[in-house]
């Protein structure tokens, strides 16, 4: 790997361990964290229909790319939401987040029938170790709803990945552009019901928050996800994807200088379980 993709990888990197820190900022300015979702979606879906140029797909694709925009566009970004507006705390968020690899794993082993290695089961057994030790801490008492909140982000979340295998044969920013697009048409109907006059809460909504969006949408969810697409053509799968792990460091050190955060010995130690779990998952064939 070259040493410009090094460092693509770590501005990826990143990036995606600055989505959580923004986000939690926009929701200090008292903007609605489905709201936020359902713009962070709406951007997406603009930035990429020209891309698309409204092309539709074949028939066979229309509902694994349904249960895909559901599970991404949608129930990823409420869950992700809710757990970051009901945290105090960022780190176990950003950590707990990690379990998204091993459900994907789980889940492809009962959909797509991929084998699990007894050394993956080690490694599944021990992040979901490494995310319970979290509870253990003083400081986490009281944030068990939120580790609760992005537990059902992380299966979401993998859930959209499995499904991504049965469209590996259409482009990223078609698949990208519809889930967009559906995420923002389910997230500003809850929004609507739940957090009140979805027009009123735009309106209220300040200059910082609207570069918080942008930033989360336009830097994250595509630029770092097109980037991560653009090495995996010229990489294997298992070269690249390792470093998703670093996206928590970076996420946790954002954490630490943006709210003062510092993690305490148990957030460490159940921090590098469920890293070093997930690095060796990542690793394995």
């Amino acid at each position: 790997m070259t040493k410009k993709h090094y460092l693509l990888l770590l501005l990826i990197s990143f990036l995606f361990g600055s989505a959580y820190p923004a986000q939690k900022l926009i929701f200090n300015e008292s903007v609605p964290p489905i709201l936020m979702g359902s713009l962070r979606m709406l951007i997406v879906c603009i930035c990429l229909i020209p891309f698309w140029r409204f092309k539709i797909p074949n028939k066979k694709y229309w509902f694994p790319l349904f249960i895909f925009s559901i599970c991404m566009g949608f129930l990823t970004n409420f869950f992700m939401t809710l757990s970051l507006k009901a945290a105090d705390i960022v780190s176990p968020i950003i950590i707990g987040s990690q379990l998204a690899i091993p459900f994907a794993i789980l889940l492809s082993s009962f959909f797509l029938k991929e084998k699990v290695n007894y050394k993956k089961w080690i490694l599944i057994f021990s992040s979901f170790f490494g995310v319970i030790l979290l509870s253990f801490d003083p400081l986490i008492k009281d944030e068990i709803f939120s580790l609760f909140l992005v537990s059902f982000m992380a299966f979401f979340y993998a859930s959209a990945q499995v499904f991504s295998r049965y469209l590996k044969e259409l482009d990223v920013t078609l698949t990208n552009s519809l889930m967009g697009l559906c995420g923002f048409l389910c997230l500003i109907t809850t929004s609507y019901i739940f957090e009140g006059n979805a027009v009123e809460n735009i309106i209220n909504i300040n200059i910082k928050s609207w570069l918080l969006i942008l930033h989360s949408a336009i830097f994250v969810s595509i630029g770092a996800h097109m980037s991560m697409f653009y090495l995996y053509k010229i990489y294997p799968v298992n070269k690249v994807f390792p470093f998703y792990a670093l996206f928590p460091i970076f996420g946790i050190l954002q954490t630490m200088v943006i709210f003062n955060e510092i993690p305490t010995f148990t957030i460490i130690i159940g921090g590098v379980i469920v890293i070093t779990s997930i690095y060796l998952l990542n690793k394995l064939d």
